[in-house]
């Protein structure tokens, strides 16, 4: 496999980069992350600009069709620079509005950054299965009436519309009878509670009393939108994969450079072959997790169901033992200095902590992979 960029990501990539190191410094980004909103608008601005909105919209839409691989590129540099902006919300809300089908307006809004979406999936009893859903969608007349709670929903309180899952038919736990909405933020009934999460993240609980959407809001078919939501949840986890080799290479950097500037019996403590090793181990998890990224990114959008399943699953796991490994190591090797607000190495850990909890944690991944149908003749 050719691993090297095409011109086209290079120059997405430098774009981003020169963003980042000139107008999205650390100490810019604290700024933003203390500030009321928990957001930049301007920085938002930015990234439509440079084009990142319309990267994963078809050209028919405005966009530049640019497929899972390409957005690996794009989110990489976001988890090096630790961006908060509502950029992976908007893209995880625009792989439902592809596959659903019949959202080309929406996705054209989208693409010119005139849209903000957030994925409401979760809820507390859930844990990481998205299938467990108690929010309840009646048909009323023309429409439906939404009612529950959803947790934990990533930019929530920034979004101009909600993805949504609600249960219209069968069990609590079934894949069946799963219905998704496209809900505006300010419907009558809508209530968001927006928080800061650790890592600087914004998100928001979100409750639906008797909210009342048309029938036009129902994406896909009634009842059967567990295939959608499982395929959008494996898109939104090679693009948090990717995110977080990011951040782990900015770690890795981070932590080199600390070792070769603090000294200890008059000798930088880099000298140490003790360190040395455990540098060379965390370089080494970070390449590992980067070839599964990579691989995730390719079966992102794969035909074939299971071999996604798996390989999503897979690299999720994989890279959750890596992002562990690595932050744990970063935070030891920087002393106590790694946990203090003062440098970028804590706030890459809190990430990278969020981003492995985030659509299923390690455990729940293994699990998975482990289900699959074709597990024993795979391994």
């Amino acid at each position: 496999m050719d691993f090297n960029y095409t011109p086209e990501q290079q120059q997405f990539k430098d774009a981003l980069r020169r963003f980042i190191d000139k107008d999205y410094t650390f100490e810019h980004r604290k700024k933003i992350v203390h500030s009321e909103q928990g957001v930049s608008d301007q920085a938002w601005g930015t990234l439509v600009e440079l084009g990142m909105t319309a990267l994963p919209v078809a050209e028919e839409q405005g966009g530049f069709n640019g497929s899972a691989v390409d957005m690996l590129v794009v989110m990489q540099e976001l988890g090096r620079g630790l961006v908060v902006e509502p950029y992976f919300a908007t893209v995880l809300g625009a792989q439902f509005l592809k596959l659903s089908g019949g959202q080309e307006a929406l996705l054209e809004q989208l693409a010119g950054g005139g849209l903000k979406l957030a994925a409401a999936l979760g809820e507390k009893q859930a844990r990481h299965d998205l299938f467990d859903i108690t929010t309840t969608a009646k048909a009323d007349g023309d429409g439906y009436i939404l009612n529950g709670t959803k947790t934990v929903v990533l930019h929530g309180g920034q979004a101009d519309k909600l993805i949504v899952s609600a249960r219209s038919g069968g069990g609590q736990r079934d894949t069946d009878g799963i219905s998704l909405f496209l809900v505006p933020a300010d419907a009558g009934g809508v209530t968001r509670r927006d928080y800061r999460t650790i890592d600087g993240q914004r998100a928001a609980d979100i409750v639906f009393a008797n909210v009342h959407v048309p029938a036009s809001a129902l994406l896909g078919k009634a009842g059967a939108g567990w295939d959608i939501l499982d395929a959008a949840a494996d898109y939104g986890r090679a693009l948090l994969c990717a995110e977080a080799v990011g951040a782990m290479d900015a770690l890795n950097a981070a932590t080199l450079e600390y070792l070769k500037t603090r000294q200890q019996f008059g000798v930088p403590i880099g000298k140490f072959q003790a360190l040395q090793h455990r540098m060379a181990d965390m370089f080494m998890q970070t390449e590992q997790a980067r070839s599964m990224a990579t691989l995730a990114a390719v079966k992102a959008e794969s035909g074939d169901v299971q071999e996604r399943r798996r390989t999503i699953s897979a690299a999720k796991a994989r890279v959750g033992q890596a992002l562990k490994f690595v932050g744990q190591q970063a935070v030891q090797l920087h002393g106590g200095m790694g946990v203090t607000d003062e440098l970028p190495a804590a706030h890459h850990f809190k990430r990278l902590t969020m981003i492995e909890l985030t659509l299923g944690d390690t455990d729940h991944h293994l699990a998975r992979f482990a289900s699959q149908p074709d597990f024993r003749n795979a391994a």
